[in-house]
């Protein structure tokens, strides 16, 4: 088999078998190809599909109404765009779909069109955005009076290290201010308690705190989420308040900021400075009094020369600045949250521990916590579900589910060490194995979580763990 045909074939086997939808018709407006998820998504058979022009198959449409006929008319993309619909089995579903044209030699000889299934994550957020606002309305009415709501408070903040104090001292003022907040800390230093805290210890704390993870959620809905969307906004939306109006007199807390996309920045900013919002799909203005605090896990002037963060954004943001150093770089404090985390789960666990062993703590203080507090937190209760009952002690062996913690040093302190390693390749594969390890533990040994903090597909990952024996 020549290269050409083995490519060819290679293309087809990953059009049909990706886990997106691929719908192509060429300038006759024929399909040519149709695969198994687009046929799914549709309810409709490959067969009933192929080599029928498009209208013949959803009489629907028109010229006008069918994305791949304009784009194949006029040779401008259509990108990110959310579709909501029925489909041929009666099924309501939404995607998010882009349309690109197809060129061979300067003229448009086709029209792609791929979709992602993103019906579940809809259908998640509109119950999010409902319970919020169910949420809201019983606490205003005090329907569930008796509810308990977790809320953090500067209480909550274990630390003793001078700067982790630092950082508490200037929430505690920023508590007394109705200004912006930028919050940069890494995964798992307690950004969302920081936040809570400051605005439950504030003038704001009768009123609503909702946060929001910019990263969770894709763009076309999280636009939706924020300020609302009025019927018709787009296909199968309905009338809906956002997040901004569920938090008007509140806070509302933006995590992972840098997460979000730069337009949909822009919007954020003109809310910011003109103290209005407007639905999605709608037309009129409503005034919104919302304090917002936003986070981030990355310095916010890597972002900015990254091009993940607006700059104009981070300077309205940057009112108050709060930096939450991370776990390694507040050694004394190791101490004190294990204390705090062993009290913790003997009360939810029934234990009976007063301390952990002296090689322990050796490997605690080595250890370079890329979970940071979270993923302490999480060692010791795992730590302390394999502990016999009449056990005082946490020893070695039961950190059975985390046993590299014992072996590990930060990585930077493994770089020492790379003169007894044979050539480049073997010092980047000791260095990923290291990187995989941690995120690992930080995702309690979850793959798609894992995959998903490396920015690597699920399969890809497996493979490396069976490639390092993990």
């Amino acid at each position: 088999m020549t290269n050409i045909n083995l490519d060819k074939v290679l293309l087809q086997k990953i059009l049909h078998y990706g886990d997106i939808g691929i719908h192509v018709i060429n300038n006759q407006r024929k399909t040519i190809i149709y695969n198994e998820v687009m046929a799914d998504l549709e309810g409709l058979s490959i067969k009933q599909v192929m080599d029928k022009d498009i209208l013949e198959i959803f009489p629907g449409l028109n010229e006008n109404t069918s994305t791949l006929i304009k784009v194949l008319h006029d040779g401008e993309s259509i990108l990110n765009t959310t579709q909501s619909y029925f489909n041929f089995k009666g099924k309501k579903i939404t995607t998010i779909n882009s349309t690109i044209p197809i060129y061979d030699e300067g003229n448009i000889i086709a029209a792609l069109e791929i979709a992602n299934n993103i019906t579940h994550i809809k259908d998640l957020s509109d119950q999010v955005i409902d319970l919020q606002n169910e949420l809201s309305t019983s606490k205003s009415s005090n329907k569930y009076k008796n509810t308990l709501f977790k809320r953090y408070n500067f209480n909550d903040i274990i630390g003793e290290d001078p700067t982790m104090s630092l950082a508490k001292k200037i929430a505690k003022k920023a508590s007394y201010s109705t200004s912006s907040v930028l919050i940069y800390g890494d995964t798992g230093t307690g950004k969302e308690l920081l936040a809570q805290s400051i605005h439950y210890g504030g003038k704001r704390s009768h009123k609503p705190f909702i946060a929001q993870n910019c990263a969770a959620i894709p763009e076309t809905l999280l636009e939706g989420i924020l300020f609302g969307t009025e019927k018709g906004g787009f296909t199968g939306a309905v009338e809906r308040e956002g997040i901004f109006e569920q938090a008007n007199s509140g806070t509302l807390m933006l995590d992972e900021i840098n997460s979000m996309s730069l337009p949909l920045q822009a919007k954020i900013l003109r809310v910011l400075q003109e103290g209005y919002i407007r639905r999605v799909g709608g037309t009129k203005d409503i005034p919104i009094d919302v304090r917002i605090i936003a986070t981030t896990n990355e310095e916010p002037y890597i972002s900015i020369n990254k091009g993940t963060l607006r700059k104009d954004l981070f300077f309205r943001l940057n009112v108050i600045y709060i930096q939450i150093p991370p776990l390694m770089e507040r050694k004394r404090d190791i101490l004190v949250l294990t204390d705090h985390f062993i009290n913790k789960f003997n009360h939810e666990l029934g234990k009976k521990i007063k301390n952990v062993s002296e090689d322990v703590i050796h490997s605690f203080m080595q250890y370079s916590w890329p979970g940071n507090v979270r993923e302490l937190g999480n060692v010791i209760e795992g730590a302390m579900n394999i502990v016999g009952n009449e056990d005082s002690v946490l020893k070695q062996e039961d950190f059975i589910s985390s046993i590299y913690i014992m072996q590990d040093r930060p990585l930077k302190n493994a770089m020492i060490h790379q003169n007894k390693l044979k050539s480049l390749p073997d010092i980047l594969e000791s260095m990923e194995k290291k990187i995989i390890l941690d995120a690992l533990n930080n995702n309690k040994h979850n793959i798609s979580r894992t995959a998903e903090e490396l920015g690597i597909k699920r399969q890809t990952l497996q493979h490396k763990l069976k490639k390092y024996n993990v």
